[in-house]
């Protein structure tokens, strides 16, 4: 199993998600992506098999995955504080794989219906979700 790993700015909620699907999925190969250099250094430092930075890489990367994960915004054109390129999105809304999202409010996207969450929460959810594929 192929696990690609997308986030941007600090690359804090990426960094959790690293550690999160290497603990429910031990044996997939996880990929992780920044749209820039500190988001990709903060989930390579978490235990990312491999990364890379920037656009094209996020557009390569999401044609081999199997699950993607990340925050919502990776697949919203221009969130992320404007991080998130189109093409970025179009790559991850393309993607053949399974998108496991981080649905939270914050940087110009609001995201009803899903109740209030702690980080920690969400990534228990979406490490949840990812076990559940893994099982499968």
């Amino acid at each position: 199993m192929n696990i690609l790993i997308i986030d941007a700015q600090g690359g804090g909620v990426g960094r959790q998600l690293v550690a999160a699907a290497k603990e429910a999925a031990p044996g997939a190969r996880v990929t992780a992506v920044g749209t820039n250099t500190s988001a990709t250094a903060a989930m390579l430092k978490a235990g990312a098999d491999s990364a890379a930075t920037g656009e094209n890489a996020v557009v390569v990367a999401c044609r081999s995955a199997d699950v993607i994960m990340g925050p919502l915004g990776v697949a919203i054109p221009d969130s992320l504080l404007g991080e998130v390129t189109p093409a970025m999105a179009s790559a991850v809304g393309g993607s053949r794989a399974v998108r496991i999202l981080i649905p939270f409010s914050g940087c110009d996207n609001i995201v009803v219906g899903v109740g209030e969450a702690s980080m920690g929460k969400l990534i228990e959810l979406a490490k949840d979700e990812l076990l559940k594929l893994v099982r499968a």
